[in-house]
């Protein structure tokens, strides 16, 4: 396997977090429907194929501690910084200024991150270790986004809101 470089491993990070950023500000401008909340984690769940060749394998204990970390450590902040609201008959996602804040964050964890768990685990198996941990980061914030998604459909078929005044901005908790 070829050496990569600290400076080429930090233009992949800038590479991959401007692609993050410019996907969601794109995922802003389009209605939010079932299908964009659950096929990014369903699409990403065939990435634990790299578990059948065992360079990437890690001891269940470690991938239960990077799931749990990546679910609730590094989902929090994007579950509170995305909201969804109706406009007209759709729901969107309110932009919000601390996404971009989020995301430099976590490409500073995963950058110095890196090095430190490349003192203890292979190159795969660290690398099969940021794949759970993002997964768990991704479904918790989907299924956030999910559960979201169903309070404002609950809400537009409920009469005595709109008649309350519409639907406010909510949470995708």
């Amino acid at each position: 396997m070829p050496h990569i470089t600290p400076f080429e491993y930090g233009i992949s990070i800038l590479v991959g977090g401007a692609v993050v950023i410019f996907w969601r500000i794109r995922e802003t401008r389009t209605a939010v429907t079932l299908k964009k909340i659950l096929i990014p984690p369903a699409g990403m769940s065939t990435g634990f194929s790299m578990f059948a060749v065992p360079d990437f394998r890690i001891p269940w204990t470690w991938a239960l501690i990077a799931f749990a970390t990546g679910a609730t450590l590094l989902a929090w902040p994007l579950v509170a910084t995305t909201k969804l609201h109706r406009q007209g008959a759709v729901i969107m996602m309110k932009r919000s200024p601390a996404f971009l804040v989020v995301i430099f964050a976590l490409l500073a964890i995963r950058f110095f991150a890196d090095g430190f768990f490349d003192k203890f685990l292979t190159v795969p198996q660290t690398a099969g270790t940021f794949f759970i941990l993002a997964f768990g980061m991704i479904v918790c914030w989907r299924g956030s986004m999910f559960l979201g998604y169903r309070r404002l459909n609950a809400q537009r078929a409920d009469p005595t809101a709109e008649a309350a005044g519409g639907t406010p901005a909510l949470d995708a908790e």
